[in-house]
This record gives structure tokens, sequence and C-alpha cells, in this order.
């Protein structure tokens, strides 16, 4: 079974998708347009990031990707007042 989940949509019809097999592997899915032949096929990371791959569906995949590292400012204080603790005499921020 394949997860996706769609990256982009061009205006022409194409679309990209983020796709991921039960055993792990994890690639991207290319829909062109029903003009274009409409043929699907799916793409290796590395080979769909190669360096000069600029197109609208890299940038796409390059910020979802930034959101896997994006830490809310919520999460941030949060974590800062759970690393504060006292013991009395003590009193350390991690």
């Amino acid at each position: 079974m394949v997860d996706k989940r769609e990256l982009y949509r061009s205006s022409n019809g194409d679309a990209w998708f983020l796709a991921r097999e039960s055993d792990g592997r994890v690639f991207v899915i290319h829909e062109p347009n029903a003009p274009s032949g409409g043929r699907v096929s799916q793409i290796e990371l590395g080979a769909f990031l190669r360096e000069g791959a600029n197109g609208p569906e890299h940038q796409a995949l390059r910020r979802l990707i930034g959101t896997l590292v994006e830490v809310p400012s919520f999460a941030y204080r949060s974590w800062r007042a759970a690393s504060t603790f006292s013991s009395g005499r003590f009193r350390a921020t991690i």
C-alpha cells in the first residue's frame, strides 16, 4: 500500500506527490496531465532533488521538509519551562 501526499499541482494539470511504501521506501510520484501522455512515474528522492532541480514542485518538497524542523514558539517556551527545576537549595535551568 502506498501513502501519498500532494506536493504540487501545476496549472496544466501535472501533479507531484510525496509517497511512502509500507516497507518505508519514500519517493516522488509524478502524474502528468492527459495531453502529455498521462503516464505516472516514480522518482527516487535523490534524483528528484538533484542539483539544479528548482522547479515549483522541487520547492514544494523542500518547504515540506523544512516544516519537519520548524519548532513553533509555544513548543520552545514549553520546553524551557519544563527544563527549569529546583530542589529547595538549588535552582537550575537546562
